[in-house]
């Protein structure tokens, strides 16, 4: 470790993650001098084919309705800062918060949450289709451009925190060998190699991420909403919360521009949830008095969580969203598509396995199985939304001769 890593790690909180005491790579490597392991993760996961897709896949609108929209690239970005600075405020790991927040998307198949919920429905009888699970499949198996290993080879807490960003999957440990049948796929399939330790919390710098997810998507969706046109500034009022920071805009800066007004009131919704979520995991982290980040892990609740009432706020906000956003007509229009071009796309593959790129049939078994079905999955949710939209072309335009 150079001397830079080891004063950066003595800035750090006792409960921190720290570098020199990773429980390392499945596969070992040599450590560089230049770079921490955690610095490494997050350049892996930058300069994977998996993040540089997320530019052209749907995070509300898809990506042919406007420039300005959030894609996933954008959006995990935005969580990245977030995560980045908050670590750094609190003397956590940023480099570890900054690599989880830059790959918690990457397993998302295209066209949003439709895309997923579309693609789990065609898995129904093969063991489902779970985006969590698909990021830890992408960086640990699918991934394929290293010598001596599939996947990236991150190192355990980066792994660790991306499975666990949400919480515990179980209550009591599990036997890694032997997962639960119902443990989503791509958990299943990677547990017996290395034990996550599923039935504990993740690291500190894993809670900011996931929060950090949660501060960026309601903020920024409120953004998106807004500039669509999809609802106005006087809905948002029957959250108090939003009506308190329109109310603040509205008077600081009177006759301001409409996109003005906007980007005012999400910086300060951002900066409102930030701070409440530093204060609240302060107190947390007082009350508990970790020693260490195994503390964190075996705490019987989250260490990072904002506040009672920015809880029932961020709660409210969702609701709003989900209702007059997510499912307004426009968006269903376009998920509707969606759902018919994933669908399509999955029963060909699958019954046609001869029809998936060569080096995906090559993986593929006889039609209809459970082999199939699972590099159909995988064909398809790596795609973006233009080459999906792309691929039913040439398969179901008959009119269209080349291929």
């Amino acid at each position: 470790m150079s001397d830079a890593q080891a004063s950066y790690e003595d800035i750090l909180a006792p409960y921190a993650c720290k570098p020199s005491e990773s429980r390392g790579r499945l596969v070992s490597e040599p450590e560089t001098p230049s770079r921490s392991c955690f610095q490494r993760d997050r350049d892996r996961v930058i300069h994977s084919s998996s993040f540089r897709r997320l530019k052209h896949k749907t995070q509300v609108f898809v990506y042919h309705e406007g420039d300005h929209y959030r894609t996933r690239l954008t959006h995990s970005l935005e969580v990245s800062q977030i995560a980045r600075s908050v670590c750094r405020s609190m003397r956590l790991n940023e480099d570890l918060g900054e690599a989880l927040a830059l790959a918690h998307d990457l397993g998302h198949p295209p066209f949003g949450h439709v895309g997923e919920i579309t693609l789990n429905d065609c898995m129904k009888d093969h063991d489902g289709f779970d985006h969590n699970a698909q990021s830890l499949r992408l960086l640990t198996v699918l991934e394929r451009k290293y010598a001596s290993f599939d996947g990236l080879n991150l190192t355990w807490e980066t792994l660790e925190g991306l499975a666990k960003h949400n919480g515990p999957l179980f209550k009591k440990a599990i036997n890694p060998a032997k997962p639960p049948s119902d443990l989503a796929f791509g958990f299943r399939e990677y547990l017996p190699r290395q034990d996550l330790e599923l039935h504990t919390y993740a690291s500190a710098e894993a809670q900011i991420a996931a929060l950090a997810d949660d501060i960026a998507y309601s903020s920024h969706d409120l953004d998106d909403g807004l500039r669509a046109g999809l609802f106005e500034f006087e809905e948002l009022k029957a959250i108090p919360v939003v009506a308190q920071l329109i109310d603040e805009v509205m008077l600081t800066y009177p006759g301001a521009a409409r996109d003005i007004l906007i980007h005012e009131l999400v910086r300060r919704m951002i900066n409102r949830m930030v701070a409440d979520m530093m204060v609240e995991s302060s107190r947390r982290i007082r009350e508990l008095d970790p020693q260490c980040p195994d503390d964190i892990r075996a705490a019987d609740q989250p260490v990072i969580a904002f506040g009672r009432n920015m809880g029932n706020a961020v709660k409210e906000l969702k609701s709003f969203l989900f209702g007059r956003m997510y499912r307004h007509y426009l968006v269903n229009r376009m998920g509707s598509k969606a759902k018919r071009v994933v669908t399509d796309l999955f029963n060909l593959y699958i019954c046609e396995p001869e029809c998936l790129p060569t080096e995906w049939a090559e993986r593929a078994g006889e039609p209809n199985s459970a082999e199939t079905a699972r590099v159909t999955a995988d064909f398809i949710a790596g795609m973006t939304d233009r080459f999906a939209f792309s691929e039913h072309a040439k398969l179901f335009d008959l009119t269209r001769v080349t291929l």
